[in-house]
């Protein structure tokens, strides 16, 4: 299967970003690609509540959602819509970060809530606190297709190593992280953090990401890091981008994950234990 990451700079205009996104989809079916996935917040990026309040829509009446299902029904390939932030009936009224995995028909085939907010210091002047505008997911989730189970996270997720292992026990061979990563903690950590989760999950890891300074009318202006990754079963670099808006292009080999899970079965190797305990100053004979 042949998959492509689009590496986007949506606006805050839903609109505006659905026709681009259109646009891509169909370069990247032009390009071979049978799964296309696009980064977080796919439809607006934006962290004005009263603009939010204002474009945002719920899940069944979301048109961002609507046109991207029709054009995967029309080029007849699987699409990850990395997340779209949508209204809820939540009596906070919080939003959802939510992503959809959908199939060549058009249908929702799974769908997954963000379950780890981003509510981080970064600097003195960089802080995010994604809790206060959205409401944590609480389930993990798996989808199957025809060329691989597919474990489903967005981006701050990536710090939760027990969360991808649980997917990949639980039998995923791809796991996605779309994102949309501040340039600081981005050039720090993004790499290293994608790579890792791989090798550990013995996985194909498949993030696009947002990029570029973002075109926002109602706040100060936003940031994201870009450079999408695909990352091979054993921690390779199979395909990245750089930091302007592209379609990377991946062949992923499903036989990878097989081959380096046999090569090293950690995920067997899990053992139980105790604590942790502080430990205290053992005597020269061996007590404590």
């Amino acid at each position: 299967m042949r998959a492509a990451l689009l590496q986007i700079t949506s606006s805050d205009d839903p609109a505006e970003n659905l026709s681009m996104l259109q646009d891509r989809i169909a370069e990247a079916v032009q390009g071979g690609a049978g799964f296309v996935l696009t980064p977080e917040v796919s439809n607006c990026v934006s962290t004005s509540r009263d603009h939010q309040l204002r474009v945002l829509r719920h899940q069944d009446d979301d048109p961002t959602l609507a046109g991207l299902r029709e054009a995967a029904a029309q080029h007849g390939i699987w699409l990850l819509i990395g997340s779209l932030a949508l209204k809820t009936h939540d009596p906070d009224g919080r939003f959802a970060n939510r992503s959809f995995l959908i199939d060549p028909k058009g249908a929702i085939a799974a769908h997954y809530d963000k379950i780890h907010m981003f509510d981080v210091q970064v600097s003195e002047t960089e802080s995010y606190r994604e809790s206060a505008g959205y409401r944590p997911g609480d389930r993990a989730v798996l989808a199957e297709t025809p060329f691989g189970t597919v474990g489903m996270t967005i981006c701050y997720d990536v710090r939760f190593p027990h969360l991808f292992r649980d997917l990949a026990k639980a039998g995923a061979q791809i796991i996605t992280v779309p994102a949309a990563f501040s340039p600081v903690t981005g050039a720090a950590h993004w790499e290293t953090l994608l790579r890792a989760r791989a090798i550990e999950c013995g996985a194909w890891v498949l993030a696009p990401a947002q990029c570029g300074a973002h075109k926002i009318r109602t706040e100060k202006p936003r940031s994201t890091y870009g450079y999408s990754l695909a990352i091979d079963p054993w921690g390779r670099i199979a395909a990245s981008a750089r930091d302007i808006p592209t379609i990377t292009y991946v062949d992923l080999d499903l036989e990878e994950v097989a081959d380096s899970r046999t090569r090293i079965s950690a995920l067997d190797h899990d053992r139980p234990y105790s604590g942790p305990f502080l430990s205290k100053r053992e005597r020269p004979d061996g007590d404590r």
